[in-house]
């Protein structure tokens, strides 16, 4: 059985909503990535990736996104006490809030960031470039 996690790209002029996991954190705590998490069981339900995203959102840094919420692209991995898990980006548009780090036990701290500040940035792991990498070619796509 998978683990399911879902992860929101958050663009606004010209950076990207970048959180520093918390070293708390049981997978890749310390490092650079989008806001996130798991999806919770919720029975039968509609939209619950997107409900998932803009939940994770809000409850680790306060930020609000729009409706559109665009899938970007999943991929699988394992963590390091062998749970497998999905995980799926989605772009969404900023909506309103101001980011901060709400969730301390997730969230070491909370940026907005240029592409290029992501990419040199000494704690950004590959496949979190990977994510920005599609991310913004989603985003260009939808302009």
């Amino acid at each position: 059985m998978f683990i399911v996690n879902v992860e929101g790209a958050v663009h606004k002029d010209g950076q990207w909503l970048m959180i520093t996991r918390s070293l708390k954190e049981e997978n890749a705590g310390g490092t650079l990535s989008f806001v996130g998490g798991k999806v919770d069981k919720e029975g039968s339900t509609l939209d619950i990736l997107e409900r998932t995203v803009k939940r994770e959102l809000y409850e680790e840094v306060g930020v609000e996104v729009k409706e559109r919420i665009t899938y970007v692209y999943s991929s699988s991995f394992v963590t390091g006490d062998g749970r497998p898990v999905i995980n799926m980006v989605f772009l969404c548009e900023y909506d309103g809030g101001t980011p901060y780090c709400k969730s301390p036990d997730e969230v070491d701290s909370v940026q907005w960031m240029t592409l290029s500040e992501i990419r040199d940035h000494p704690q950004t792991p590959p496949w979190t470039m990977e994510s920005v990498r599609r991310a913004e070619e989603a985003r260009r796509k939808l302009k």
